[in-house]
């Protein structure tokens, strides 16, 4: 991870500055440092799967509702639709994470699935609790938006083989597909509104879309993760995390 020189914003002559966080960049117009919190490979992960869901929710909601279904018309193209969306979702999900940075994808997977006592204390409501890269609340955003990946794609496999062999049709299989989008609608609203809306965490959104996040920011938010970049011996192997 490479490092541009350059003087800490509002530092005093003659102070000490502030610890420079391994990876940090300076912004020639602002002065601000910046640290690289996802690789290109996590960032197209992220706009594949987000991009799909909006077309697949689209779609769905127009099978599913009859107004809509009404006004658009064309129910057998909407299907098409649909189903062949999720077949390059999955497609494209999968030969980003095997062509692109595999050891990011395995690292983000890693930090995702543990939780310390620091973030068993932020779920609790303590939400000054350090955080890693990730904080607790969205470790539980990823794992559910998994899990329903996982069970919109099972289902969804189920009722476009039902079409065409009544052995696929299965009781609940419709509920389950159905209940997904509704539980996937409040997810979605709550991660749109702390995503763009909440001053404290929608500067997140410039992490997601350009990689690089204020250091001082992230030392608010996610003090544990830029303490790491900070103790990380070995810049030039860190360069991994830019792909």
């Amino acid at each position: 991870m490479s490092i541009a020189t350059g003087s800490a914003a509002g530092h005093v002559p003659g102070t000490a500055p502030a610890p420079q966080a391994a990876g940090s960049a300076t912004g020639p117009a602002t002065g601000r440092r910046y640290v690289r919190r996802f690789t290109r490979t996590e960032r197209s992960l992220h706009w594949v799967h987000a991009a799909a869901f909006f077309v697949l929710l689209g779609s769905g909601l127009v099978l599913y509702l009859p107004p809509l279904s009404s006004a658009v018309g064309r129910r057998p193209f909407v299907k098409d639709v649909h189903w062949w969306t999720a077949v390059a979702w999955a497609v494209a999900m999968i030969l980003v994470a095997v062509l692109g940075n595999r050891r990011a994808v395995v690292r983000a997977a890693r930090e995702v699935d543990t939780f310390d006592a620091d973030d068993r204390r932020f779920l609790r409501g303590n939400l000054r609790a350090p955080q890693g890269r990730f904080n607790a609340g969205q470790k539980i955003n990823v794992i559910l938006t998994a899990a329903f990946a996982f069970l919109f794609a099972l289902s969804g496999a189920l009722l476009w083989l039902g079409e065409r062999d009544h052995a696929f049709r299965l009781a609940g299989t419709v509920f389950l597909h159905d209940a997904l989008m509704y539980v996937s609608l409040v997810v979605l609203v709550g991660h749109l509104y702390l995503a763009v809306i909440y001053p404290r965490t929608r500067h997140a959104l410039r992490g997601i879309t350009l990689g690089m996040v204020r250091e001082d920011w992230a030392r608010e938010h996610h003090a544990k993760w830029v303490a790491e970049l900070d103790a990380e011996p070995d810049v030039e192997a860190a360069s991994e995390r830019d792909r």
